[in-house]
């Protein structure tokens, strides 16, 4: 299999569309290889059941172009940081070998969310040691770790917005996918309820996000470390 450009950790399907499905899409409009990998099937969600949220997620991802979607089968609800789960975790990235790995943001309502965060990070830098659990690929390290914190403003302030304008639509199209999760509601994963429909919501924060860059819709991302620029007369964004 050839390397992944651009890997989305998600603690459960649909977290993937819902957080920053407009920058996946992007990246394989760009020619990128790109993959998702869930940590969980949703076996304790309330609505549905994890074989419907499996063909949902399949769905999505026919949606979003992506050319690797798999489940690491932990479980829901349950997700931990330990040995053994950083291990299963470490095998598939240096089988994926993804340059750039986007991880939940460094707050969430959801345990797993959190947790997810955690779980990630550690096994990425794990990954890259060569005597921690050798197993049938070469010890690799991603390039690059980014944090998605689309919904969680009381996190950190994001380094920079990815535009989605012309994504947007299919971003929608694929959260439109886990009719069993979002159909009717106005609340999941990390949106607040404001009273609106979650589709209505969804498209509101995008456009919010868009509008921090002059654009119509956009998806927010934090690095711990600070971003490089090369020529500051080339900087996007009017300050006025």
């Amino acid at each position: 299999m050839s390397a992944l450009d651009l890997l989305c950790i998600a603690p459960h399907r649909d977290d993937a569309e819902l957080t920053c499905g407009g920058t996946l899409i992007k990246a394989v409009d760009a020619g990128h290889r790109v993959g998702v990998l869930d940590l969980t099937q949703g076996e304790m969600g309330t609505k549905g059941s994890a074989e419907l949220r499996a063909a949902e997620a399949a769905e999505g991802a026919r949606v979003m172009g992506l050319h690797v979607r798999e489940n690491l089968a932990l479980p829901d609800a349950g997700i931990s940081n330990t040995d053994d789960t950083r291990g299963r975790l470490v095998q598939v990235l240096r089988r994926l070998r993804p340059r750039v790995v986007i991880i939940p943001a460094p707050r969430g309502r959801h345990p797993d969310h959190r947790r997810t965060t955690e779980l990630a990070r550690d096994a990425c830098f794990l990954s890259g040691l060569a005597k921690y659990q050798p197993g049938d690929h070469p010890a690799f390290r991603p390039f690059k770790l980014l944090h998605v914190v689309t919904y969680r403003e009381d996190a950190v302030k994001p380094s920079f917005v990815v535009d989605i304008s012309a994504q947007f639509a299919r971003k929608l199209e694929a959260i439109q996918c886990y009719g069993s999760q979002f159909d009717g509601t106005t609340q999941a994963g990390e949106v607040y309820p404001n009273g609106e429909p979650l589709y209505d919501i969804v498209t509101h924060q995008a456009a919010h996000y868009g509008s921090l860059i002059r654009v119509q819709y956009g998806e927010p991302f934090y690095t711990d470390e600070t971003l490089q620029i090369d020529d500051v007369t080339s900087l996007g964004v009017s300050t006025f």
